[in-house]
């Protein structure tokens, strides 16, 4: 464990301060540039700026926006400042932005103009576009370092099984999984980052975290689209992408555009926070042939920082996490046999616990591990692979079926782009799997094609009893599939016949 640390220096040491730290791109195209010592003197500002507002220390501060060079820069103001940020899932309903602000005891929050007006009553805020980045004066500030497990940050969980849990990631703990991370995956400073998920995610907070603590360049995009996307690979000459599959999945599809951009400088693409097929990793890897393909695993819990290479240098196989990363205990528990089960980590990154949920923490974590609700399994070399969600897993006729095995299952038909399988109640099996689909550019088939395809290649209990087709998979506010809103269509149609 590295010795008092404030996440709000990680890129300060060391730096070139002339080299490009951020390209934040608006939703409008338009790109800013930023140097390590613009970058700098802007997050050294605001913090001296709060400093002077008299918060405490430890006082939570919530972030609500999208992505932007402010939004970053008041990030890491937060914390160098010695207070708590709180970035806020702006796509959530009013009342659950309502509840995470009261939860998390929020004392003052930055948000994009148009989200001032939402905000709780009688809670100061102020609009992140009234953060001097361009001109920031040259301030001298102070650090605020923290104690050992101080908190940095909250970060709430999706809530797709309740209400959002708040997770209370400390500076010591955040700051071992970066430097883990890079030590294993060494990252050069010549490297260009793109991140277009949203900063409120782990996936995107961490990779832009890790970029810049690498000394290297970050391209961040106000939001994600797939023109703008693939357009930004080209523009910035872009070398690392990190995504989620679902956005790589709508990516692969435009295959015009992908033709028409020059993608040779990409080196590595990361896919993680859900999992991809081998299907969409065949795409992918067709779309970036000159990339190397890395499968992130990560919780909010305990962050990407689990697996790596194997460390006598084995190829990993397609779809594996690959091998778990010194300084990570893990083991497999309840499982049939000793290489398949749910994932338990013990590691510095591991959560402090749940914010205000004794009971939800003890759940989770006991002895210092951390019980994921992933269920893996382990192969003869020691490489992991995601099987399914324990959360998601179902029994159909007495057989437990994990939706990610189906889903793979369809993907390998040559007409399907994409699926997702979700249960149905059914009252002579339990639960039924169900799926839908969205077919590739041009190609056809029928529901009737598609239940006998999986009839013919895997267990009968597999097959989906229904299939029903859509031009794209809803999305939750951190770009995964929304299985909720899944099953709920789901069981309308199936009880309508």
């Amino acid at each position: 464990m590295p010795g008092r640390v404030n996440l709000g220096d990680l890129f300060d040491a060391g730096a070139d301060p002339d080299k490009t730290a951020l390209i934040a791109v608006d939703s409008h195209g338009d790109a800013r540039e930023f140097s390590y010592r613009a970058l700098g003197r802007a997050i050294a500002a605001l913090a001296a700026e709060l400093a002077a507002r008299g918060l405490r220390r430890g006082a939570r501060i919530a972030l609500l926006g999208a992505n932007s060079a402010e939004y970053l820069v008041a990030y890491f103001a937060i914390m160098r400042a010695g207070l708590v940020a709180v970035p806020v899932n702006t796509r959530l309903p009013e009342s659950t932005i309502d509840f995470i602000v009261g939860d998390a005891a929020a004392e003052f929050a930055f948000a994009d103009r148009a989200l001032l007006a939402s905000l709780p009553p009688g809670l100061a805020a102020a609009a992140l576009d009234t953060i001097a980045v361009e001109d920031a004066p040259d301030t001298r500030f102070t650090t605020s370092m923290p104690q050992d497990r101080d908190v940095a940050m909250i970060l709430y969980t999706s809530g797709s099984t309740g209400r959002p849990k708040g997770v209370l990631l400390s500076h010591a703990g955040q700051f071992w999984a970066l430097r883990t991370r890079i030590a294993t995956f060494p990252m050069s400073e010549s490297e260009r980052f793109l991140v277009a998920a949203p900063l409120y995610h782990m996936n995107a907070l961490f990779a832009a975290k890790s970029a810049l603590m690498a000394r290297a360049s970050l391209v961040l995009l106000a939001g994600f689209t797939p023109h703008t996307y693939i357009d930004a690979i080209g523009r910035f000459r872009c070398t690392a992408l990190t995504s989620i599959p679902t956005m790589i999945a709508r990516v692969v599809k435009e295959e015009a555009r992908l033709a028409a951009t020059d993608l040779s400088s990409v080196r590595r693409l990361t896919m993680g926070s859900a999992p991809a097929t081998q299907a969409l990793w065949d795409k992918a890897r067709a779309a970036f042939p000159g990339a190397r393909l890395v499968m992130g695993y990560g919780t909010t819990e305990h962050g990407p920082s689990t697996f790596g290479p194997h460390p006598q240098g084995l190829a990993t196989p397609d779809l594996s996490l690959g091998y778990p990363m010194p300084g990570n205990e893990v083991r497999l528990s309840g499982g049939t046999t000793p290489d398949e089960g749910v994932l338990e980590v013990r590691c510095p990154a591991v959560m402090e616990g749940y914010a205000n949920l004794a009971e939800a923490t003890a759940k989770v974590l006991r002895d210092g591990w951390y019980w994921t609700s992933d269920v893996m399994r382990r192969d003869r070399a020691g490489f992991y692979f995601f099987i399914g969600r324990a959360d998601d897993m179902f029994v159909c006729s007495g057989e437990n079926i994990y939706p990610g095995e189906v889903e793979a299952l369809l993907e390998h038909h040559p007409a399907v782009h994409q699926a997702s399988v979700v249960p149905v109640a059914d009252e002579e099996r339990g639960y039924i799997p169900v799926a839908f689909v969205v077919l590739r550019p041009n190609a056809e088939a029928s529901e009737a094609e598609l239940k006998q395809f999986a009839l013919a290649n895997a267990p009968p209990v597999q097959h989906p009893r229904r299939v029903f087709f859509k031009p794209e998979l809803p999305l939750t506010g951190t770009s995964k599939i929304d299985r909720r809103a899944l099953a709920e269509e789901a069981a309308r149609r199936v009880a309508c016949g």
